[in-house]
């Protein structure tokens, strides 16, 4: 439930904190004073459109946040740890959303940013907002459907059935798939032939584009590579007086002063590792020499060889040109998918029989479960529509039928289930959907009266109806007032109305107002006292908090709140 929401720098709103309380929450006051705002604050944390015209000081961030008791609630934990998000364990999870000057909003879950798709993913397991726009959801056959689900109890089915149907939809397109490409295959086999045939030819080697343009490079520059060459041995070894020679003779003169000194003193310098470390490098560089050497020899002008490496390479690019790829690597690439068209092409009838005995499979798999699933959603839609025939007749529909009609359709991803719920409010009228049979007033009560049915079984722990009961009075009213009490039961219900009968059915009532000061008008909100509560019920039923009457009124509406309250 909604222990407590803050908001801040929001409309009409400076700063506001409400705690509400469990069960039946009533929120009044006049029109206009900010009920509405209150409303739209929260439901950014449902994920909804930021409007930054709604931010009262630009200059400075708007901040709403509620706190939610998570207990008995065993999604969101799950959606926490899956998350890596902290207080999967704890009894709370708090909830943020802010509006930053200059036109960007952050989310927070438990003061950890968070995307806004994992917020609206959290807080619709928190909280439904009831709003008179929402009224249309009774026509749309969706929500329709997922009321049966509910009522039935077919969550983990669902899931089970989602997921073969997305088994079967992958099996399918891979078999449709692999029969078209085999169709364009079959009406260009000759022509994958032949370009298979001309890349396999080739012999292609991995690597070979890059390294058949190095030998060239070197092949093309052959005397100024041994020139160069030249110029480097010269001096190493090439010469009468080259560096080998001349480290050889230092060598032999450190070797007979190390003769002449012996064995070094402490203080002395060692001679003898001198020539040691001397010889070590006279014999590298004699190394490098010999290597130089060696590659000098391993090359020369080869006209031939370069004739062939140009012809190599321009038999290469053509084929590049050709099947736009960038070296022989692609080649080698496109000439083994060739291979595997081909390879195809030779078994297709096989490789399509065992692809479509594997569609089929999946298909039966997942129309089993459509089968069981459509099986429960009948049985549930038979008891719903009794039950709520039962329910909303009280509510000024006393000629009310209902039928929940369930047709088979094409396997889809919530099965094959088509369905519709018909209506008929008066007598000898045809059952029709309804949209086209209802007013505003008649789907209001409809849609109150499901939510009772669904609030019985649902796991979702909090409620807001925003002025559910408008176009209702008396009776009627009354009837709707018990109603959402009896779902406050189950779970924490939050009403916003105008109705004195509504109001005093509440257990807790907070009262919306405007207040001025010398720089602006502001919301306010304050839970209310016993007597300020029966002033308020009176000025809600006369316009007058002081009207004798009215305050008898009040009195008497809340004496029997407290006695249903004792009753049950």
């Amino acid at each position: 439930m909604i222990k407590s929401l803050h908001i801040s720098n929001y409309a009409l709103i400076s700063e506001l904190d409400i705690d509400f309380a469990p069960g039946f929450n009533i929120i009044t006051g006049e029109t206009g004073a900010g009920k509405s705002i209150i409303l739209g604050a929260l439901s950014l944390l449902l994920g909804g459109r930021a409007d930054l015209k709604a931010v009262r000081d630009a200059g400075r961030k708007s901040v709403i946040e509620a706190v939610f008791d998570i207990q008995g609630v065993p999604v969101v934990p799950d959606i926490l740890r899956e998350n890596e998000l902290d207080g999967a364990d704890a009894a709370d999870c708090i909830l943020r959303r802010e509006l930053l000057p200059g036109g960007r909003s952050r989310a927070f879950v438990n003061d950890t940013p968070v995307t806004l798709n994992i917020l609206r993913d959290i807080a619709v397991r928190l909280v439904d907002i009831h709003s008179q726009h929402q009224n249309l959801l009774l026509a749309d056959a969706d929500y329709q459907l997922s009321v049966v689900d509910n009522l039935a109890d077919n969550s983990a089915l669902k899931e089970k059935y989602a997921e073969a149907f997305h088994n079967y939809r992958k099996a399918l397109k891979k078999y449709t798939d692999t029969r078209d490409m085999l169709r364009r295959n079959r009406d260009d086999a000759e022509f994958i032939a032949f370009q298979f045939e001309q890349l396999d030819r080739m012999r292609l080697q991995p690597g070979e584009h890059k390294a058949l343009e190095a030998e060239r490079e070197l092949l093309t520059n052959v005397s100024s590579i041994k020139e160069t060459l030249s110029e480097a041995l010269d001096p190493i070894s090439n010469r009468r007086d080259n560096a080998v020679v001349q480290m050889s003779e230092a060598v032999e003169a450190l070797e007979k002063l190390a003769e002449t000194l012996g064995d070094p003193a402490d203080d002395d310098v060692d001679v003898r590792a001198l020539s040691e470390r001397l010889e070590s490098a006279r014999i590298e560089v004699q190394d490098i020499a010999e290597t130089l050497v060696d590659y000098d020899l391993s090359i020369g002008a080869d006209p031939d060889r370069l004739d062939e490496v140009e012809e190599r390479l321009s038999k290469l690019y053509s084929l590049e040109l050709k099947h736009h790829v960038d070296d022989s690597d692609d080649l080698i690439k496109l000439r083994d998918k060739l291979a595997e068209q081909l390879e195809a092409l030779e078994d297709s009838d096989g490789v399509l029989a065992a692809l479509e005995r594997e569609a089929k499979k999946a298909k039966k798999a997942a129309y089993t479960l459509a089968v069981e699933l459509s099986e429960r959603r009948a049985a549930s839609a038979a008891a719903f529509g009794a039950v709520l025939r039962n329910r909303a007749m009280p509510l000024g529909m006393p000629n009310l039928r209902c039928e929940i009609q369930l047709t088979k359709g094409k396997l889809a991803p919530n099965g094959y289930d088509q369905i519709q719920f018909l209506f008929a409010f008066n007598k000898n009228q045809t059952l029709v959907p309804v949209g086209q049979t209802a007013s505003g007033g008649e789907i209001s009560r409809l849609m109150l009266t499901i939510k009772s049915i669904v609030a019985e079984r649902m796991q979702l722990p909090s409620i807001i109806f925003d002025e559910v009961d408008t176009g209702v009075s008396g009776d009627v009213a009354n009837r709707m007032a018990e109603m959402m009490d009896n779902i406050s039961r189950h779970i924490q219900v939050i009403t916003i109305t105008h109705l004195p009968g509504v109001a005093a059915m509440g257990e807790r009532h907070f009262k919306v107002y405007k207040e001025d000061d010398e720089q602006a008008t502001r919301t306010r909100i304050r839970s209310l006292s016993n007597a300020e509560r029966t002033a308020e019920l009176a000025l809600m039923i006369s316009g007058d908090p002081h009207n004798p009457a009215a305050l008898a009124n009040a009195a008497a509406l809340l004496a029997k709140r407290k006695a249903n309250n004792e009753n049950n």
